[in-house]
């Protein structure tokens, strides 16, 4: 018994159209890959890669289902090939792109099949037909139940099928392919981790360091050891870091001479409450602009912009000092600091802080 489960026209493009019962981005090496024919690509799992001779437009394409192997091939077909095929979940033949679907109804179990063809040759030199123009090549796709069995090619008669049949030839087996895709994923990550660590300063960060702060891999590039060393440094320690900064940054922005900013970075310096540092800070500055309290401009901005009002300034290096975490703190209030010192002179600021508290990088060991 035979089941005619399409027959018409197809859209191909790039000479391709499909057979898919699963989800698959294989490529063309993959499919043919230790295979003797280069015609139906059956080297995926789920997947039927078929080449046609028409580069791009629509060709004559028939899809069979019989209960038996055919009793003879296609005695006039100009290119056979046989492969085997298992489907994974609902097979259909797609044309390129999804232009068009036809669900074949195939079982759960393995098939053979026969790929046959017709004019490729003359489908190769020819442009896309128009809607009404005659078919020049056409394809027949029959399915079978039997085991699993290497591909072979049936018959041969035109240049394209030659050269597909070449390429498939000349392709990897799949566990040559395999293992050249393994090389590859291991190369790449390892130019990733080469990437990375270049971006640290030319050693990977510890797993502290990649979820302390984005900050981190700043300081990191700059000098590597100083992070390494601010990561072993004692809580207090690292809140005295963090201070200093701040100071650093008011005094290279022109404002710790300002009354309610050096108040501020005083009560900082006794550790008094964020809230109430900003809080006198805003009552000291007083009004801004009318009747507007200077406490109202008070918000969390992060990076350093010059452009910012002297409160949000101030505000913001506060908030980076009182952060929870003391590393981060410190690393936060380091980077604003690059800020405050100006594009280009972020080396300046590693330079002092180094001179300041010579026994940090000690500790990167």
């Amino acid at each position: 018994m035979v089941r005619t489960v399409m027959s018409g026209r197809a859209w191909v493009a790039y000479a391709q159209i499909y057979v898919e019962s699963a989800d698959s981005n294989a490529d063309l090496g993959e499919c043919f890959a230790g295979q003797r024919n280069g015609l139906c690509g059956a080297a995926v799992a789920g997947k039927l890669f078929l080449m046609t001779g028409l580069h791009t437009g629509k060709v004559g394409f028939t899809v069979e289902v019989h209960d038996a192997m055919p009793r003879s091939v296609e005695h006039d077909a100009e290119e056979i090939v046989e492969a085997s095929y298992q489907p994974i979940g609902d097979a259909a033949l797609k044309g390129w792109g999804g232009e068009g679907r036809w669900p074949l109804d195939l079982e759960d179990r393995s098939y053979r099949v026969r790929y046959s063809a017709w004019g490729m040759d003359e489908g190769h030199q020819a442009g896309p037909p128009m809607e009404d123009d005659p078919l020049v090549d056409r394809y027949l796709l029959q399915f079978w139940p039997a085991p699993p069995a290497p591909d072979r090619v049936i018959r041969q008669t035109s240049k394209q099928a030659a050269y597909r049949h070449k390429y498939a030839q000349e392709q990897p087996t799949p566990a040559q392919l395999a293992e050249q895709k393994r090389e590859k994923a291991r190369l790449a990550e390892e130019r990733k981790l080469a990437e990375e660590a270049e971006s640290w300063g030319g050693t990977l960060p510890t797993a502290r360091l990649r979820e302390v702060s984005s900050t981190a891999r700043e300081v990191a590039r700059l000098d590597r050891s100083l992070v390494d060393g601010l990561v072993r440094t004692y809580p207090a320690h690292l809140r005295l870091i963090a201070r200093w900064a701040a100071r650093r940054a008011m005094q290279a922005a022109g404002l710790s001479q300002l009354e309610w900013v050096a108040a501020a970075l005083d009560g900082m310096d006794r550790g008094d409450d964020l809230w109430d540092l900003l809080r006198t800070a805003g009552e000291l500055r007083g009004p801004i602009g009318g009747d507007q309290p200077g406490a109202r401009l008070v918000t969390r901005q992060w990076g350093w912009d010059d452009d910012l009002d002297p409160m949000e300034k101030l505000s913001t290096m506060l908030f980076a000092v009182h952060s929870n975490d003391p590393l981060r703190a410190a690393l936060d209030a380091i980077v604003l600091t690059f800020g405050a010192f100006g594009k280009g002179r972020e080396r300046d600021v590693i330079d002092e802080l180094n001179q300041e508290f010579p026994w940090v990088t000690s500790l990167a060991g």
